[in-house]
């Protein structure tokens, strides 16, 4: 589907894949959990492709992965702290912000307003954020905090558009994988797939083929009329 980028009011960007290169630290937080509860930990290439759904579904990716797809409810809870607990203690310590991010959200935070929409909880995800240097120039972060939140729900979507008194339509979402594109979708809003990130190899398909896509953030920029003087006035800050 097309963008009119005219009409972008303001954006919703994924966190994890989009604007963090995360997979490091929540590499890191999985394996704290695994190896408090003495169980097997992972490599980076397998952490990076459960990405995506929160941490709970990456919890029962790990423990599939070991026979453990049973473990009950109390167990998981366990599991989940701890991931928690490794997150806060160091959100962005082995990971970093994509090359290109910081110009892209300086420049548009005089422009548009921005929001992040993850699947992270709120409290992991406004962790990273403060460590990233990103939250400042945000007007929302919102996290799922619970399941029915999750993208591909379109939930989080329509409050973000709706915090911000912007119509739906003029939401743009920019995220990394199918999850961001189906809840655009199911929102009514138009997208962009970024191909910095993790999830973008899964959506070559037909059903795909329409997707705007970009492959480094100054296009962004570009496509949002954001001009030279706008960019050129940050290397002055």
């Amino acid at each position: 589907m097309s963008v009119d980028f005219r009409k972008i009011e303001a954006i919703a960007f994924d966190l994890d894949g989009t604007l963090i290169d995360s997979a490091p630290d929540i590499q890191h937080a999985l394996n704290a959990a695994m190896k408090k509860a003495g169980l097997e930990r992972f490599d980076l290439n397998t952490v990076r492709s459960w990405i995506g759904d929160g941490p709970d579904v990456l919890i029962a990716h790990a423990l599939a992965r070991q026979g453990l797809a049973d473990a009950d409810a109390v167990f998981r809870a366990r599991l989940r702290r701890w991931f928690d607990v490794a997150t806060l203690a160091a959100p962005l310590s082995f990971g970093s912000v994509f090359a290109g991010i910081q110009p892209l959200v300086m420049a548009l935070h005089k422009r548009l307003p921005m929001v992040v929409v993850s699947n992270k909880p709120t409290p992991l995800a406004r962790a990273v954020l403060d460590a990233a240097q990103l939250l400042p120039f945000l007007h929302g972060v919102q996290g799922a905090d619970t399941p029915a939140l999750r993208k591909p729900a379109p939930a989080m979507l329509v409050e973000a558009a709706a915090g911000l008194g912007t119509p739906i339509d003029h939401l743009l979402m920019v995220g990394d994988g199918a999850a961001d594109m189906n809840a655009a979708r199911a929102a009514g809003c138009p997208s962009v797939l970024v191909e910095w990130g993790y999830g973008h190899h899964s959506l070559a398909g037909p059903e795909w083929a329409a997707l705007v896509r970009i492959a480094e953030p100054a296009q962004l920029l570009r496509a949002l009329a954001v001009t030279q003087r706008d960019t050129e006035s940050l290397s002055n800050h």
